[in-house]
């Protein structure tokens, strides 16, 4: 199935992976690479170092095309595009809208730059300083995600951009996939779904938590760092939407004091980088303890396992999931049932 998106990147299907903190491994890229799809390499969670193995570990395991997630306000971003670029990666995503000059940077080295956005101004703002594409996140996502629907946000932003557009938000099968090119997209991406496979190194237990909750306890809250977060209800989360600031700034400290000594970080770098997440939201200084260990939150349960402890990022799909698909059959079954579909609608897989 051709569409600008694997034309533009050199894969085989219009399918991404996307970079979730702590999931998306060297083991799930590689295997979402072989399949034919684009693996994102999640670098956020990683230092510097760690960032430069995970690349060569992924480039080892497959000759396929591939991508890196980047923070584009980390203040080692810089050192991050040139791994990127020594590497010989393909395809650099971004969390947040990298500059100007990041986007030239890739570019000039023939990296494929591809932000990530949830509205349709920064979309045209990426588009503008020259990105290749743009993945557009409606509010059925999982992590971070805005109000606006996929199915309004994404014709939006076609409208607006003259480059590939990724739909992102609710998507899971091939009539997805199918529905998403009818709304003008170059194709689709998914988190919720690569994380639910046997190639995901998310553990056992977090993995039948997420296949046994329905669409409604799938919630949206600001109740972690005080930005709407859409994740499973876990009695952490119920503890924060429970209690009042006091008692939530109380149990944020004891939390970032256990996390802490897991993290390395200070009180003081902790609070300075919950203060910088801040981006002009009012924020209770549990929430600012909290923003900045969110990465340490999602680690508790998607390493450790502490569904009890972390916070479980999920789409609105896990409510209709039901299997752990390897990362090849996924894919497959995906682009089986997208052709099945364009068959019986009486039209093509092309764009």
């Amino acid at each position: 199935m051709e569409t600008a998106l694997t034309r533009l990147t050199g894969v085989r299907h219009p399918i991404v992976q996307t970079g979730m903190g702590w999931v998306a491994g060297p083991r799930l890229v590689s295997a979402t690479a072989n399949a034919g799809a684009l693996g994102i390499l999640a670098s956020a969670t990683m230092t510097v170092d760690e960032l430069r193995h995970a690349v060569r570990e992924v480039a080892a395991r497959t000759d396929a095309p591939f991508g890196v997630n980047l923070r584009a306000d980390a203040a080692d971003a810089r050192e991050r595009v040139r791994i990127i670029v020594d590497e010989g990666v393909r395809v650099a995503s971004f969390a947040l809208a990298p500059s100007r000059d990041l986007i030239a940077e890739l570019k000039d080295a023939g990296v494929v730059v591809i932000p990530s956005v949830g509205a349709r101004r920064h979309a045209e703002k990426v588009a503008a300083w020259g990105a290749d594409a743009v993945l557009v996140q409606g509010g059925e996502g999982g992590g971070h995600t805005g109000a606006v629907a996929t199915t309004v946000l994404v014709p939006q932003v076609v409208d607006a951009v003259d480059i590939p557009v990724v739909a992102a938000g609710g998507f899971h099968d091939g009539r997805g996939l199918v529905a998403a090119l009818a709304l003008g997209a170059a194709g689709v991406a998914m988190g919720t779904r690569f994380l639910l496979t046997s190639d995901s190194t998310v553990p056992a237990a977090v993995k039948a938590r997420y296949l046994a909750a329905t669409v409604n306890d799938v919630t949206v809250t600001r109740a972690v760092d005080g930005l709407p977060h859409r994740m499973l209800r876990t009695d952490l989360v119920a503890a924060l939407e429970r209690h009042g600031r006091a008692r939530s700034l109380a149990l944020a400290v004891r939390h970032a004091a256990a996390f802490r000594k897991l993290s390395g970080l200070t009180w003081r770098s902790m609070v300075r980088d919950g203060l910088a997440m801040k981006h002009g939201k009012e924020m209770t200084w549990g929430q600012v303890l909290l923003a900045a260990n969110t990465p340490m939150l999602l680690r508790a349960a998607m390493v450790d396992g502490r569904t009890d402890v972390g916070v479980m990022a999920s789409g609105q799909v896990a409510g209709v999931l039901d299997d752990l698909p390897s990362c090849a059959e996924l894919v497959e079954r995906v682009v089986r049932e997208a052709d099945a579909v364009l068959r019986g609608l009486g039209g093509s897989g092309t764009r």
